[in-house]
C-alpha cells in the first residue's frame, strides 16, 4: 500500500511529483495525509483533509456527495473505511484554539478547515481500528523550540489504540510512541514516499528524485 504525506498538487512542480509517483508505483490503494488539492487521481486514495484544500470540495464530500472530480478519492472526516483488509480512521483539519469548542455547522470560509470537538468527539467512537490519519500532529512528536502537537490528537490516540498513527502537515519524518500506538511524521510527497505493509503494518520511507515524466 502506497502511503503519502502532504502534496500540495496546486503547485504545478508538485502535482507533476505526485502524478508520477501513481504513474511509476501503480499502487492498488493510497493513503495520503492532506494538502492534497488535486481529487481526481489515477488510483483509489482514502485520505484526511488538511489545512490547505478545495473547501467546497471538501464540504461536499462530508456531506457524501461526489463531485465530478473526486471519482478515486476517499475522504476520512471522522470517520473509517476497511482498505486492503485493514481498518483505517481520519480526523480531517488542523487545529485552532478559538474554533475547537463551536458545532462544525457554525464554520465558515477559511474557518471550515479546522476540526472542532464534535469531530474529534465522533472520530473517538470509532472501532477496532488498525491505522489512524490525522494532519495535525500530537504532543510529544516534533519541537521547534516549542512542541506544536495538539494535546486532542493525543487523547484521540489514547481512545483508538491503533497500531499506527500517520501524522501530516509538518513536512518532516518523526517517529515516536502514545501508548502501543507507533506514531509517525511524514516527510511531503515530493521527498519521500512509503509504503504499508497490511499483514505486518511494517512502514518504509522511500527517497525519490522522480522528474515530471516519471523517470
Amino acid at each position: 500500500m502506497l502511503v503519502l504525506g502532504d502534496a500540495h498538487a496546486s503547485e504545478p512542480d508538485r502535482l507533476e511529483t505526485l502524478l508520477a509517483l501513481y504513474r511509476t508505483l501503480e499502487p492498488d490503494h493510497v493513503l495520503q495525509l492532506g494538502d492534497l488539492k488535486r481529487y481526481d487521481l489515477p488510483a483509489p486514495t482514502w485520505f484526511v483533509a488538511g489545512n490547505n484544500e478545495d473547501l467546497d470540495v471538501i464540504d461536499a464530500l462530508r456531506a457524501g456527495e461526489e463531485p465530478p472530480e473526486t471519482t478515486t478519492v476517499h475522504l476520512l472526516a471522522s470517520t473509517a473505511a476497511t482498505v486492503d483488509g485493514l481498518r483505517i480512521a481520519g480526523l480531517s483539519g488542523n487545529f485552532a484554539p478559538t474554533k475547537y469548542d463551536l458545532p462544525r455547522d457554525d464554520l465558515s470560509g477559511n474557518h471550515r478547515r479546522h476540526f472542532t470537538h464534535e469531530d474529534v468527539e465522533q472520530a473517538a467512537a470509532l472501532e477496532d481500528i488498525d491505522v489512524l490519519l490525522t494532519h495535525e500532529a500530537p504532543t510529544g512528536l516534533l519541537s521547534y523550540g516549542y512542541d506544536p502537537g495538539c494535546e486532542h490528537i493525543d487523547d484521540l490516540v489514547r481512545a483508538l489504540e491503533p497500531e499506527l498513527c500517520l501524522v501530516g502537515h509538518h513536512h518532516r519524518h518523526r517517529e515516536s510512541e502514545i501508548g502501543e500506538t507507533r506514531v509517525v511524521s511524514l516527510a511531503p510527497a515530493w521527498e519521500r514516499y512509503y509504503t504499508l505493509d497490511p499483514e505486518t503494518l511494517a512502514l518504509e520511507g522511500h527517497d525519490h528524485e522522480l522528474s515530471a515524466n516519471g523517470s
